[in-house]
Order: structure tokens, then sequence, then C-alpha cells
């Protein structure tokens, strides 16, 4: 008797998570690093389930083409925007994700990334691979620092709440952030909860760290943007689609803005005639918030089993209700 089968749209994952998969599954492995739109629509049909990342749109058209073999999608992230929810719904395909399991990975990411571009690490360093290090004066490669400033983070859920105490040890003056509700473990740290609005007006360093939906696409605009201190660093490990970057980058260009650091952007990979790329006020990194050997590995056994759990019919470890 055949076994259900499930597709895996990329390569190198932990061979502990693959390995629970190859004892339940018939495994298919994409052919390159990543899959391609192209290829997982020509491998889906007659799949169990797919385990895919942020980088594979889940929507209407693959789910059709899957047919009804589908049954789950297992997405090795905490965000699940790319995965179109009323489609997954209609058809009766399930969604896991891997929350909760990368909060200090990404948060200890963050304070790194604020750290690097506001006292300028990555500048500082090309500037000594290159020769333009040949004698100190006063002001030669001075950032800001944290300590005595205001820190604002856009989201407090478990990420933002872990950032905000980290960076709480830094003595900063003050530490605002928005939420749908208020947060005891911030209010604790004398985090004051305010809106966008005020947080981008009075927030020297300001974090995103919200979840990438209609309601906060593009929450950092031109008109938020114009609000934000001269010398004010935004640094964003949540998704590209957050911040309109056209109007980030002409921002920076005019030195409106102090810098930007940034874990994520749009599009990803970021081409690379990009002006961020350029910029030396900004600081960049390839998405890697979660990459720590130890949160990857859970992560990829998280999304093991979830995929396990629809054909056992048992609750998945961690499933997105819609």
């Amino acid at each position: 008797m055949s076994r259900p089968k499930v597709f895996v749209a990329m390569r190198h994952v932990p061979e502990l998570a693959m390995e629970l998969l190859h004892k339940r599954f018939d495994v298919e492995l994409c052919d390159s690093v990543q899959a391609t739109r192209a290829e997982i629509l020509q491998k889906i049909p007659g799949k169990f389930g797919i385990f895919c990342s942020p980088v594979n749109k889940i929507d209407e058209e693959l789910i059709k083409t899957a047919g009804p073999s589908l049954k789950v999608v297992g997405t090795i992230s905490v965000g699940y925007d790319h995965v179109d929810l009323a489609a997954m719904k209609k058809y009766g395909v399930r969604l896991g994700y891997t929350p909760d399991i990368l909060t200090e990975t990404v948060a200890e990411t963050t304070v790194g990334l604020l750290i690097s571009t506001t006292r300028r690490f990555f500048e500082a360093n090309h500037a000594l691979k290159t020769g333009e290090w040949k004698y100190l004066t006063p002001v030669w490669m001075c950032g800001r620092s944290i300590r005595n400033s205001v820190v604002g983070i856009v989201g407090c859920g478990n990420i933002g709440t872990s950032i905000a105490k980290k960076l709480n040890t830094f003595e900063i003056s003050q530490l605002l952030y928005t939420s749908r509700t208020e947060k005891p473990a911030v209010k604790a740290l004398g985090g004051k909860l305010v809106t966008i609005d005020e947080l981008v007006e009075q927030s020297d360093f300001i974090i995103l760290s919200v979840a990438l939906n209609e309601d906060t696409k593009f929450i950092i605009n031109e008109e938020r943007l114009a609000k934000m201190k001269s010398h004010a660093v935004l640094v964003n490990i949540g998704r590209g689609g957050l911040i309109d970057q056209d109007a980030l980058i002409k921002a920076l260009q005019e030195n409106r803005i102090g810098g930007a650091g940034l874990d994520v952007m749009t599009p990803e990979p970021l081409p690379l005639d990009s002006p961020l790329i350029k910029m030396n006020n900004v600081v960049l990194l390839p998405h890697i918030g979660s990459a720590s050997i130890e949160t990857r590995t859970e992560m990829a056994i998280t999304t093991a089993k979830n995929i396990i759990a629809v054909l056992d019919n048992t609750p998945m470890p961690n499933e997105v209700q819609f």
C-alpha cells in the first residue's frame, strides 16, 4: 500500500525533521535550494502536504492544482502572510506554523541589528578594510548611544516584549510601544502604550515587530517617516511590507532620518541595484532573524510534527485557526 506524499519546498532541512517525515511519508525534495513557483505547481498534484517557507506563496491556484489529496501546509515560520487563508478554509486545508520557538533568537538579532546600525559597525568595518582608517578624530565614525534614548516598539507580542526586556537593560530613558491591548510585562518595565503616530514622533529608535496584514501594510509610510526625528533609526524585523520602501529610500537619501536596519525588505532577495545597498546609513541582513542552529532545527521539527498530526488526525502542536 502506497504511503501519503509530502513535498518539501527547500533543501537543507535539518536532518531530525526529515527523519520524522520519512518515517510516515514518501518525501519529495525540490530540485534546487529553494523551489520555484513553477516547480511547486508541477510537483504538488497528489501530495498530502507541503513543507514550505515564507518564500512560497500558497494561494488558490496552488491548492486547486494539488487537488483533494492536499490536507496540510506546514510553514517553517511564525508569519503566514504568504498563505491565502480564505482559500485554505474553502478547500479544507489546515495550516501549521512555528510561533514562540524563534522569540528569543529574533529578539537577539534585533538588538544586534540596532546596535550595528546606530553605532555604524558595518560602515566602520568597511573603512578599516579599505584603508580609510588612518587616524582618529573625536567625531570620526561616531554613532548614537542607546542609553538615555527613547525606544519605540511597534507590536509588542512575544518578540516585541522580549526586545523590550533586552533593551531596557541599556538604561534607556523611555520605552514606548503599540499593541491592541496593554501588555503587563511591558508596563512593568515602564513601557507606555501609545498610538503609532505618537511613537514615531517621540522615539529615537523605532523597531517594527508586528505581523503583516491588511491593517499593518505600509504602517510606516511617507507621512509617518516625515514625523520621525532627523536622527531616528528605523529597524524592521517583521516583514518588508510593513514599510513603504520607496518612501524610506527617499527619506534616507535626503537624510531626513538617521538610518535603517533591515532584516526584511521588498522584494526578497533584494536586487543588487537597490539604492538601499549603496547607502552608508543602512544595515541590511538577508532575513536571518531566526537563524540559529538550535532555533531553525526546532522550527523544522515542529513543522514536520504539524504535518504528521494531520495524518494522525490529532491536534497540531501549532495550528493557525481560521
